[in-house]
């Protein structure tokens, strides 16, 4: 028996749904303009700046990215091209391929965090007070934790 949403539910799954694409539209056009790099390519490259060796597997770095093998890939050759990111194959499992940040996309990196970090804050958290950041943290902490095991 479905489960419908009640008015209440409803529109705050709206202003959810709103919200967030909202502040993504906002983080990407501010990475495109200022960085030239969407916040997807973005996002993969603070993924590597934070791994051991600035390296991680790419069936890794698909799932952190919460992304497909294949568009990950893309993402990926898009970023060799630029000199950001460089694929090796994996030592212990030659089947495998291993994505490194090169020194020039750490430096990208480095380059457009500040931006990025500052259109974060002006279309996030600017808007909320601090009990509401606290409680926008207590829900991304409790629907994260509910859906571990149901996404992959």
């Amino acid at each position: 028996m479905t489960r419908w949403l009640d008015e209440s539910e409803q529109r705050t799954w709206r202003n959810f749904l709103a919200m967030t694409q909202l502040v993504n539209e906002a983080l990407d056009r501010q990475l495109q303009r200022d960085a030239g790099m969407p916040h997807t390519y973005y996002m993969i490259l603070v993924a590597l700046s934070e791994s051991p060796g600035r390296a991680m597997r790419m069936n890794e770095l698909a799932h952190r990215a919460r992304s497909s093998q294949s568009r990950l890939s893309h993402a990926v050759a898009r970023l060799e091209e630029r000199g950001w990111v460089r694929r090796t194959p994996c030592d212990s499992d030659r089947r495998g391929n291993v994505a490194v940040l090169t020194d020039a996309g750490f430096d990208a990196l480095a380059s457009a965090a500040p931006g990025h970090v500052a259109e974060v804050r002006e279309c996030l958290f600017d808007a909320l007070t601090p009990e509401q950041l606290r409680a926008l943290d207590e829900i991304c902490t409790a629907v994260r934790s509910k859906s571990v095991g149901r996404s992959s």
